[in-house]
């Protein structure tokens, strides 16, 4: 199974690159997987997309921990922890840089143990997460290095995944994917597939137990007020939390449980009662409560009285 990582900077296209890569094996009658892992990150973050593909079907899931190819699109991620270029890159990972610098200074800088080939990076541009067509690029010279993938395949996926973008666009992202599929002509097929992991040779976590504690030492609710006494939070609330008393089913449990800050307290009968002094106005027990007993009501309102 071949198993690659794209790495880059939201706006360079990495999902993009995954994309195109992942139609070309598929048009060579690969299994296919391809995703991009990021979440609410802004543009120029890091982020990374991962490829996976084999010829059996892939029973694999999740991101790619150990790749065969790891393709750097920004060298400026290269050294920084937070963007995980070099999570588990060992002596069979080929590394891709898209870079000015020499491969050999790579090598060296971060001390990798396996080979680095060197993508010559475009024209400086002010704006990095702007780097001209780099997902087409990083796409292109990974197909060359896989040595499956026909420049025939390469171009028909680039036309698949970025035709509705128009001709113009389209046209630029070709002429750049199929001059990197050139220019990494000399390393074609130099990406082997990993040895598939024995099961029997997987070794368990190093889990570190901890033992359960009966509920009369800890319990999801904690009510001691310790320092918290003193600090009123309640004083930056804009919605408090009131209860009507017609509705409560006294089920206390699920409010004052919920209650990150412990702000409710019951009295003998069930009743529930809000510490306004502690309650943040975070309205979680509002969005807990079953029978909808509480609603919340501006805090300088003149409802807005004790409950």
């Amino acid at each position: 199974m071949y198993r690659i990582r794209f790495h880059g900077r939201g706006g360079q296209g990495m999902k993009t690159a995954g994309r195109i890569l992942g139609t070309a094996f598929f048009r060579e009658g690969y299994e296919v997987q391809d995703a991009p892992r990021y979440g609410a990150e802004r543009r120029g973050a890091p982020i990374f997309a991962f490829v996976r593909a084999d010829k059996n079907p892939i029973l694999e899931r999740g991101i790619i921990r150990r790749p065969d190819l790891a393709v750097v699109a920004d060298d400026t991620l290269a050294p920084v922890p937070a963007a995980g270029v070099l999570a588990g890159v060992d002596a069979h990972t080929l590394m891709l840089i898209n870079t000015h610098e020499a491969a050999e200074t790579w090598r060296q800088r971060l001390a990798l143990p396996g080979r680095v080939l060197v993508l010559p990076a475009s024209a400086e541009v002010e704006d990095r997460a702007a780097l001209p067509q780099v997902g087409a690029a990083c796409a292109g010279a990974a197909a060359r290095l896989v040595g499956v993938i026909g420049r025939d395949a390469l171009e028909r996926a680039i036309r698949q995944e970025l035709g509705h973008l128009g001709e113009a666009v389209l046209a630029d992202n070709l002429a750049v994917a199929l001059h990197a599929f050139d220019l990494m002509a000399d390393e074609a097929g130099s990406l082997t597939e990993r040895p598939p992991q024995i099961a029997d040779a997987w070794q368990p976590p190093d889990w570190i137990e901890i033992p359960f504690e009966g509920a009369d030492i800890s319990a999801p609710a904690i009510h001691g007020a310790l320092t918290s006494e003193l600090m009123q939070t309640g004083l930056w609330r804009t919605l408090r939390p009131v209860i009507d008393r017609d509705r409560c089913n006294r089920c206390w449990w699920v409010c004052s449980t919920f209650c990150p800050d412990s702000a409710i307290r019951v009295d003998g009968e069930g009743n529930p009662h809000i510490d306004y002094d502690h309650c943040k106005g975070c309205l979680v027990c509002l969005a807990q409560c079953p029978p909808h007993a509480i609603r919340a009501v501006p805090e300088h309102s003149e409802q807005g009285g004790g409950a």
